[in-house]
């Protein structure tokens, strides 16, 4: 069986490439090659638009477009997600961890943010849980879940945030080290700063942090701070690697096979490495699959791929989640999966 359980609706920044982003989605569902660039066409493609920038993206219209996108790929279960810093529910949270101060980090930072933090906790609830009855008549199972930003010495905050909805699931994340976001493109440049080595091994001790912290179902693309490529060799980093699976064996925690950094980012490697999967496979370690995606389209992303890899190094079964209990199901076999 296929899943995806990392899937976003959206995020900003709100510019002009996140409009064209959005106006591809809509072509991919709406319009057939040949009946594009007519004036018609144009201005179907702009009331379109207009709707989905005013309705939002908990808007049905908007939700339909996973479900259409998960029946043509085969999905049988989606995990939909929103990162915590999407709600203003959590601002106090992010400023007390972020830098968001007067210098240049900061007043980018502090950009950001209000660029993202658009939302509120419970209508991303809301409308997703709204929806389940609708996918599951479709033959789709959907689960609501939170991908949280877990910060050193957060856990009190935190889990006072995630107490207040009924999820699904509750992956954890990290994207922030010392209060920078290192997958912000526009403050790639400060990984010249560090030595490596040293950062990865802060990186690896937040990381395991989370895990330890006993908060998440599972802990999300573990190595992502390879986003741009900065990092030591591999070598260095395999102790690391065996202290966070042996911290998610401890905790029952399981993790992913995230698609996000192979089609989005420049590293195009998926999350976690190769060796790093090894590594989390020979101990058993539950994995779900991800695409990471932020527009339907790409909901399902390398889903049949990562599959068929599992399958290959004699993986059965795959994580879902209901009500924070983790339910373990058979992964499709590999015949199954390719002439999908």
């Amino acid at each position: 069986m296929k899943v995806d359980y990392h899937v976003h609706l959206e995020e900003g920044p709100y510019s002009f490439k996140w409009l064209e982003r959005t106006s591809q989605t809509i072509h991919t569902f709406s319009y057939p090659a040949e009946s594009r660039h007519t004036i018609k066409w144009m201005k179907d493609t702009l009331s379109k638009l207009n709707d989905r920038v005013h309705k939002g993206a908990y808007d049905s219209s908007w939700l339909d477009l996973y479900l259409e996108s998960a029946k043509r790929k085969g999905i049988r279960e989606v995990g939909i997600v929103d990162h915590l810093y999407r709600f203003t529910d959590s601002r106090k949270y992010f400023e007390t961890y972020m830098v968001l101060d007067e210098s240049p980090i900061g007043q980018l930072q502090n950009q950001w943010l209000g660029q993202v933090m658009t939302e509120r906790m419970d209508h991303f609830f809301e409308a997703v849980s709204a929806a389940k009855e609708k996918w599951e008549k479709q033959g789709i199972l959907l689960r609501v879940g939170i991908e949280a930003d877990y910060f050193e010495n957060s856990e009190n905050e935190l889990k006072e945030l995630l107490s207040c909805h009924d999820w699904d699931y509750i992956n954890g994340s990290v994207h922030f080290l010392h209060g920078w976001g290192f997958d912000n493109p526009q403050m790639k440049d400060r990984f010249e700063k560090y030595d490596l080595n040293e950062l990865y091994q802060h990186f690896f001790r937040i990381v395991e942090k989370g895990i330890r912290s006993g908060l998440f179902d599972f802990m999300s693309h573990l190595d992502n701070l390879k986003v741009f490529g900065y990092r030591p060799h591999e070598e260095s980093l395999i102790p690391s690697y065996k202290r966070i699976v042996k911290a998610l064996k401890e905790m029952d925690v399981a993790t992913e096979v995230n698609a996000g950094l192979y089609y989005r980012f420049p590293v195009k490697e998926m999350c976690p490495s190769k060796t790093f999967l090894n590594l989390l496979l020979e101990e058993n370690v539950p994995v779900t699959l991800s695409s990471d995606a932020h527009f339907p389209d790409d909901l399902g992303a390398y889903a049949s791929e990562n599959a068929a890899m599992l399958v290959e190094k004699g993986i059965r079964e795959i994580a879902t989640f209901k009500k924070r209990e983790r339910i373990m199901k058979p992964l499709r076999l590999l015949s199954e999966i390719s002439t999908s």
